[in-house]
């Protein structure tokens, strides 16, 4: 049966006095059973660290780590009932793909034929059952993944830990064990916790997700409430492909029958109450190009993708992005109008950045 995480209080410092780093900063995190936690944020950010301590890899200098009812902080990882899946893939060279799977379960003592059982059954969940008999040298970089998910999983841990277990792979690649990734979560039901920088993979494969930077929890939530409220401007750059736009202009009126007013233009919003100045967040999906709309702007960029094409459009306020659908026609130094989906905004403090 999955298990419960809490995160509680988590500090951590290194180094002394005036060289003391404090690279966690209290950070409090309940995950319920079978839930898939996302750790996101840029290099250096903390969450790598958070993952070490929650695997015993690391102590923390204040708080504590329960898994289930038990506080392990303190508690060596092998006593941690946890299994963990590295960027590496760590194998063992000499050993076939079915000792690799069953080595833990080797280690532990189980007999032979329960060992064998299980081999096969994560062998099947991960369809690698023709290479169980190959080494790690005769595999793909997606067949070594497999085996060590395969490795981690035979253990049935309490807790599920990976650490950016993609970055060494191919685009393609990527988007292929994503989708296994979270299929095998699905059929298991592991508590899990998987630590990435990439947004794309947290949107895709979080129940929710914790954004972080500089040691401090930013945002906690679903993917749609940090893509469709983010908490601050941070999470509104760093959640998002391409990232919102950020207007800064002033409300004369707040409320349904207010006015946002920006260097070359002003729209009829529902303005925020707290204050005047403030930014305005808009996804790129939220704006249209229109020839008949009043704030208008030149195209300096086109960038097709395929499934979407994005314009970039420079106004008085600053480069503009805007999703357009494949068949859109536009080229640069066209004038173009924008025409903003009044219900999909998001309002900032221009000072704090905090969501108003």
């Amino acid at each position: 049966m999955a298990s419960a995480l809490h995160i509680q209080g988590i500090r951590k410092t290194f180094g002394n006095g005036d060289k003391m780093v404090e690279v966690l900063k209290r950070i409090d995190i309940d995950v319920a059973p079978g839930e898939f936690l996302i750790l996101v944020g840029p290099s250096g950010c903390g969450k790598s660290t958070l993952l070490n301590i929650i695997a015993g890899l690391e102590e923390p200098t204040e708080g504590a780590i329960r898994i289930g009812d038990r506080n392990v902080v303190g508690v060596p990882p092998a006593q941690r009932d946890i299994a963990m899946v590295f960027q590496s893939y760590a194998l063992y060279p000499t050993m076939s793909v079915a000792e690799n799977i069953g080595f833990a379960l080797e280690m532990r003592k189980v007999p032979k034929a329960e060992r064998e059982k299980r081999i096969n059954e994560v062998a099947a969940m991960l369809q690698i059952t023709h290479l169980l008999d190959s080494r790690p040298a005769q595999l793909s970089g997606g067949q070594r993944q497999r085996v060590a998910m395969g490795r981690a999983l035979a253990r049935q841990p309490q807790l599920f830990l990976f650490d950016e277990p993609l970055s060494n792979l191919d685009a393609k690649l990527r988007v292929e064990m994503r989708a296994e990734i979270k299929r095998l979560h699905q059929v298991s039901g592991i508590t899990s916790v998987y630590v990435t920088h990439d947004q794309i993979e947290a949107m895709t494969l979080g129940s929710r997700i914790a954004v972080m930077k500089d040691g401090v929890l930013q945002q906690l939530g679903t993917p749609d409430d940090i893509y469709s409220r983010p908490a601050n401007t941070y999470v509104a750059g760093f959640i998002g492909s391409p990232t919102m736009n950020l207007i800064a202009g002033s409300a004369s009126n707040a409320g349904a029958g207010g006015q946002f007013s920006f260097k070359g233009g002003s729209l009829p919003l529902v303005c925020p109450a707290v204050g005047k100045d403030a930014l305005l967040g808009l996804r790129p999906e939220h704006i249209e190009l229109v020839d008949n709309a009043a704030w208008r702007g030149e195209v300096s960029v086109v960038e097709p993708t395929g499934a979407d094409t994005y314009v970039v459009v420079k106004t008085e306020a600053g480069n503009v992005t805007v999703r357009t659908s494949p068949q859109a026609r536009f080229q640069p130094g066209e004038k173009v109008g924008l025409q903003v989906s009044a219900a999909q905004v998001s309002w900032f403090d221009q000072k704090t950045g905090v969501r108003l």
